[in-house]
């Protein structure tokens, strides 16, 4: 009996939550679900995003799922998202992105991964205001941080059969910072000669990605240009419902979503639970339950594949909840 820390979120996260709970039981996989707040939930209870109870329970279980949060745009509170990596340190931020069965996308044989540094850049959020209408926002690089991120890279493609990894800067006009991560990704790079080894300035790519994705393998990011390609990326397979994702750390690992909370469908039984499920699927498989994340990946695909029970933004009329039973019948 694995135990595993439950954070439903807001918005439409407790729907693909509980979606994601019914897919997991039917794959066969024992999972006790220790359940926590989080988000805008927990500031009304507790005044935090992030209240000692997550902490608690992650500090037991070293794993956890975890739905989209609220992060404000431009006012109240800091992103819940990005104070859990910073504190339980979960450094490489891992993004699947590969076509699915019967899912309309204007590229085949994409089949790509983001490997995105988690806990600096400018997400370290040290910004303050110089003078009146003159603000500062500090973008801060270590060579720490990107050996740790490069080198999980590596193992990862090493691990699972990848061919190459590409790192993705701005070192042409960030010579200081984009250059020290490029100069980390190159030495970690000569301790693995088995795997080819390039770089691409990050504007470049996002032209590269629109016209030949295909051509991609793994894309090694600083934080920034990570979470801005991961959503190009999703775009390219059907979108952000398709998209599953990880957060690892040496000591826990939170697997979430790519997608936003979207509050304004939730509650209404429209959204796609394909990314959650699928972040499910990675959960097992980092838990060792690679018979049961078969079982579960078999049943998402095939009903995909028919496109008899999906729901609207993949051109289908079911909700949430019809979708998950049919992906559990099918399994």
């Amino acid at each position: 009996m694995h135990k595993v820390t439950l954070m439903p979120g807001d918005g439409i996260g407790p729907e693909v939550a509980s979606a994601a709970q019914q897919v997991v039981a039917a794959s066969g996989a024992k999972i006790e679900w220790l359940t926590v707040e989080i988000g805008l939930g927990a500031i009304e209870k507790t005044g935090t995003a992030l209240p000692p109870a997550v902490f608690a329970s992650l500090k037991k279980t070293k794993v956890g799922l975890k739905g989209p949060t609220t992060t404000p745009v431009g006012r109240g509170h800091a992103s819940a998202n990005v104070a859990l990596r910073k504190a339980l340190t979960l450094y490489a931020n891992l993004r699947p992105v590969k076509n699915l069965p019967g899912v309309k996308s204007r590229f085949e044989d994409v089949d790509l991964v983001i490997v995105r540094e988690n806990t600096e850049d400018v997400y370290s959020g040290i910004e303050h205001t110089v003078a009146p209408g003159v603000v500062e926002c500090s973008k801060i690089i270590t060579w720490e941080a990107c050996t740790r991120v490069a080198k999980f890279a590596f193992e990862y493609a090493t691990r699972m059969g990848r061919k190459r990894v590409t790192a993705v800067h701005k070192a042409n006009i960030m010579k200081l910072s984009d250059g020290l991560f490029l100069a980390a990704c190159r030495k970690i790079a000569k301790k693995y000669p088995k795997i080819q080894h390039d770089d691409v300035i990050v504007d470049a790519l996002c032209m590269k990605l629109v016209m030949t994705p295909e051509k991609f393998d793994i894309l090694l990011c600083e934080n920034l240009y990570g979470d801005i390609v991961s959503d190009l990326c999703a775009g390219l397979v059907g979108g952000l419902g398709m998209v599953p994702g990880a957060n690892i750390g040496t000591k826990a690992a939170v697997f979430e979503t790519v997608h936003g909370s979207a509050p304004d469908i939730a509650g209404k039984g429209l959204a796609n639970p394909t990314a959650m499920i699928l972040t499910a699927e990675m959960l097992l498989r980092h838990l060792g339950e690679h018979k049961a994340a078969d079982k579960l990946r078999r049943g998402v695909e095939a009903v995909l594949k028919s496109g008899k029970c999906v729901t609207p933004d993949i051109g289908g009329k079911a909700t949430t909840t019809q979708m998950a039973e049919a992906i559990v019948k099918t399994m």
